[in-house]
């Protein structure tokens, strides 16, 4: 079990030490490898439906290339398409999280964005909903990975 020191009467003097260690180290997820069947459909899928970016695509072999994509340029995330190049890979593409919402996809225009997508024949799994949270809706991408497509209140 993870112990960073934190006791209920020292929580707040133990956090602001951990702070003051980090100091200006700024520690953060840059990329997630998305499993895909094939480079050049995965990224004109990220384009045309997603609106995304593509932020680097380099040869790196004949057969591997290091490809990233996020949402925009100035983004500090992006998936790094990886194609699957094993049976084992294979068969979890489109099947990343095991059939359960895999990417939370937070938009700005929630009903703009489904119009738009709708009309690009995306599979939407249910019909938009409100919650309490946000409006949120399922869709699953070329592949068949789930997202959930947020615009938060």
């Amino acid at each position: 079990m993870f112990n960073a020191g934190i006791n209920c009467n020292g929580a707040k003097l133990a956090l602001n030490n951990m702070w003051k260690q980090v100091g200006d180290r700024m520690n953060k997820i840059a990329s997630v490898a998305l499993l895909v069947a094939d480079y050049d459909e995965a990224i004109a899928y990220y384009i045309e439906v997603l609106s995304f970016v593509v932020l680097e695509d380099s040869k790196m072999s004949e057969t591997k290339r290091w490809v990233r994509v996020a949402p925009h340029a100035d983004s500090s995330f992006s998936f790094l398409l990886a194609k699957a190049v094993s049976d084992e890979q294979s068969k979890s593409v489109g099947n990343q999280s095991g059939g359960r919402v895999y990417i939370f996809y937070h938009v700005s225009d929630f009903w703009g964005e489904y119009k738009r997508m709708l009309d690009l024949g995306v599979d939407f799994t249910e019909q938009p909903r409100e919650e309490d949270y946000a409006t949120v809706v399922v869709f699953k991408d070329l592949y068949g990975n789930k997202w959930d497509m947020i615009q938060q209140r």
